[in-house]
């Protein structure tokens, strides 16, 4: 056997393997996701550099391209223009052709000129690192070199790690399976809790909630391995994150519903809704239904757009024989249109919020009137130092 500079035991090549792979996935995530498509970071560009380096070594792709796929994602999700929706294509498409897919899209110039913008366009992009192959090679020949044989394996393990947990497990079994912490306008479900092994990607419901965001992670029990490597690169003065999601801040007893009471809503839109739906909602629902779901609870609280129309008459129908949960579920929707309906003045959303709150403290259901004094509670996040 060809040994090379590295003679490492079997276990050894694997903890090799492992180090290297999660190197790559930081520099997907913090890097060309988190820093470059969605500008949520700011990053030391010796930093920056050496995560662009080393995703063209192990994955010969350039920042551009996969900037500007992933921008398209966002602006075309779950449409017949998204590059890779499991909805549109199918799981299985997405799931084991993640990969080809993107090299499809790579080539539409469309694409690139109006989604790439912004991204590095200097001598190393222009003459060297658009030659994905090149690389790929030479990630090959210092596999080869400093592992030996067990380096070809190391290496083949790396180039198909991306394609298939990146390309194929988020983006496919990221809008297909998994849980949802906020009804975001698209299928984006998180995979699991614990971001680890994809640096913190398994929180997709979270980042296409909130997807100018550095952190991931929202529940206190979700943990983003890649908000972990963010946090040490700030320490360093690395880099530095932008934005985080919005968390509320309440005045107990506040009793006022103003502007800035609707302005700090809106901002926390997401949260707000999320919590009429576990403290509101689904409590009438439980109440007036004494368990017996038959599916109906998931049209309740999935976000309206994402039902078809057979889903949408099968829960009119629903809500026309239960007309307890039928308000409930109608005051959600009047609370949502706050933020929906664009064409009206400030003072009239104002208006609306006012008239909301008071509606729900005289209709007789004591969640609506303790969601009301939630509300009023609202004040807007003291501004970032």
């Amino acid at each position: 056997m060809f040994y090379g500079l590295c003679n490492l035991p079997w276990w050894g090549d694997i903890l090799v393997l492992l180090g290297l792979t999660q190197v790559t996935i930081a520099a997907v995530t913090i890097y060309l996701h988190r820093h470059s498509a969605h500008r949520a970071l700011t990053m030391n560009p010796v930093l920056s550099h050496f995560f662009r380096m080393w995703l063209w070594l192990t994955t010969g792709m350039g920042t551009k391209a996969w900037t500007a796929i992933h921008r398209k994602h966002h602006a075309k999700c779950e449409t017949p223009e998204d590059p890779h929706s499991p909805q549109i294509m199918g799981l299985s498409m997405v799931l084991w052709k993640g990969a080809e897919l993107y090299r499809l899209e790579a080539v539409n110039q469309e694409t690139m000129e109006r989604y790439g913008q912004g991204t590095p366009d200097d001598w190393l992009e222009n003459h060297l690192y658009k030659h994905g192959k090149l690389g790929i090679f030479i990630m090959m020949g210092i596999d080869l070199l400093l592992f030996g044989a067990p380096g070809l394996t190391i290496w083949a393990l790396q180039m198909a790690w991306i394609p298939f947990f990146a390309a194929g497990v988020v983006n496919g079994i990221g809008h297909y399976w998994g849980y949802r912490n906020f009804e975001c306008p698209d299928q984006a479900r998180n995979i699991c809790p614990l971001g680890i092994f994809i640096g913190g990607e398994e929180l997709h419901n979270n980042h296409h909630t909130y997807p100018t965001s550095a952190k991931l992670s929202v529940k206190w029990w979700e943990f983003d391995m890649g908000w972990l490597y963010i946090r040490l690169f700030e320490i360093l003065g690395l880099a530095k994150a932008k934005r985080r999601p919005p968390e509320p801040k309440l005045i107990p007893g506040k009793t006022q519903v103003d502007m800035e009471t609707l302005k700090a809503i809106i901002s926390n839109r997401f949260q707000v809704m999320a919590r009429y739906t576990n403290e509101v909602l689904v409590p009438v629902f439980k109440q007036k239904m004494h368990g017996d779901d038959n599916g109906v609870k998931t049209l309740l609280v999935r976000e309206t757009s994402l039902l078809d129309t057979s889903a949408k008459q099968r829960l009119a129908a629903f809500l026309a024989e239960n007309k307890t949960i039928q308000q409930a579920y109608q005051f959600k929707e009047r609370l949502q249109s706050l933020w929906t309906q664009t064409s009206l003045k400030e003072s009239d959303l104002l208006e609306a919020l006012q008239g909301w709150c008071q509606e729900a403290e005289t209709t007789g259901i004591v969640g609506l009137k303790e969601f009301s004094a939630y509300l009023k509670s609202f004040t807007p996040a003291p501004m970032p130092a």
